[in-house]
């Protein structure tokens, strides 16, 4: 039997990390994680296995990383519930704001606005950086992977996704940690 009071808790977590986060899906993942790591729903290492599946799937993290949470906690509803109350808040606010933004883009206010948001953005992003390096980075081998695919990317251009399949690849032929 479905535990209603569970999927509605799970909607909820993720409606507000869906609501609070700005700066599309990446900006999402350290709301995501101080809301599963921190009810306990997973562990620093799951959430990361979590993430890294997730990046190697086509579509959204924010919502690959729901639906995951959600399908571990309560199955299928738990995946509908976590993955709708993710984007429900997107949606509801991009259809609030969109004409607001197409109309007043090039004003100096929503100029001021953007600069402000875009590096809060990406100071999310290295927190999150930060929080999962040592869970992530711990011995030689993940430091190898991490350092090839960093030059995968940065250096020649790979596309993120063969960049995420070829780590998995190198994780695989190294073995476990």
């Amino acid at each position: 039997m479905v535990d209603l009071k569970a999927l509605l808790e799970i909607f909820l977590v993720f409606a507000r990390a869906g609501l609070m986060a700005f700066g599309g899906g990446p900006s999402m993942i350290p709301m995501i994680r101080a809301e599963t790591v921190g009810r306990g729903w997973l562990t620093d290492l799951e959430f990361l296995d979590a993430l890294a599946m997730g990046n190697a799937l086509p579509g959204p993290i924010a919502t690959k990383l729901s639906g995951y949470v959600g399908f571990k906690l309560a199955g299928w509803p738990g995946a509908v519930a976590a993955t709708i109350g993710m984007a429900f808040p997107s949606v509801v606010l991009i259809l609030a704001v969109a004409g607001v933004y197409l109309r007043f883009k090039e004003a100096a206010w929503m100029q001021s606005v953007m600069a402000g948001l875009r590096p809060a953005a990406v100071a999310m992003l290295i927190a999150t950086v930060i929080e999962v390096w040592p869970a992530s980075m711990a011995g030689w081998k993940p430091l190898l992977i991490g350092g090839t695919a960093l030059v995968m990317l940065l250096g020649f251009h790979v596309h993120p996704a063969l960049a995420i399949v070829g780590a998995g690849l190198f994780g695989f032929v190294l073995g476990p940690r």
